[in-house]
């Protein structure tokens, strides 16, 4: 066996993240039927660990297996959207008003928020749908850690994936609307720095209101 196929993940593990991947970008939209020998097939693998990943993504709502058919994506639920949404607002709120407690720490956030917005504004630069995604659930997971809650933490971190697929079912249709997410998120940092716990409840609603409740 050579070092790089000693250093390589498990095929469960790879097929697992491909097709976790292919569902959370939308590749592979919800409602959309797939067999196990198409990732078996991407990865050049048997399909013992595609089946092994996709009873995974079964216990995580991801998919829906059928038998002698392969797996089809559930689709976001519009009552679990609703649920998400408000989880984070209540989490995030949170967080903020934690971190306002302590001014002293305040800067050092305003940074962490800064560089994620960064990182964000250079995805969108390039139109990278996937990657606004994935650095938009960054940015609001950065909110939340500048709390230093671990319990809230670890909670949001379970909003993850669902975050991500939200937003490309936002975002995808109406391009236009990823640079007001952007200035908006840099509005949130204002508030931030500023102090104003009531003004960033206000921001912070409106915000998820004119992403995800249009």
């Amino acid at each position: 066996m050579t070092d790089a196929e000693e250093k390589a993940p498990p095929a469960a593990d790879r097929a697992y993240a491909l097709t976790k991947e292919l569902v959370l970008t939308g590749a592979l939209p919800g409602g959309h039927l797939f067999s196990e020998g198409e990732i078996a097939d991407r990865l050049g693998v048997s399909r013992t660990p595609v089946r092994e990943a996709f009873l995974r993504l079964q216990a995580e709502d991801l998919l829906q297996l059928i038998p002698k058919r392969g797996a089809v994506v559930v689709p976001v639920p519009p009552g679990e959207a609703e649920d998400v949404l408000d989880a984070r607002e209540a989490v995030e709120i949170a967080a903020v008003r934690r971190l306002l407690r302590r001014p002293e720490l305040v800067p050092a956030a305003v940074e962490a928020l800064r560089e994620a917005l960064r990182v964000q504004q250079e995805r969108a630069d390039v139109a990278d749908l996937h990657g606004v995604a994935e650095a938009d659930e960054a940015f609001h997971r950065t909110l939340v850690a500048a709390g230093r809650n671990t319990l809230t933490m670890r909670f949001y971190a379970t909003l993850a994936d669902r975050q991500r697929r939200m937003s490309v079912d936002a975002l995808g249709p109406v391009p236009d609307q990823i640079p007001v997410v952007l200035r908006e998120h840099a509005e949130l940092i204002g508030i931030v720095e500023r102090g104003d716990e009531a003004a960033f409840a206000l921001a912070l609603r409106a915000h998820l209101d004119g992403t995800h409740r249009r």
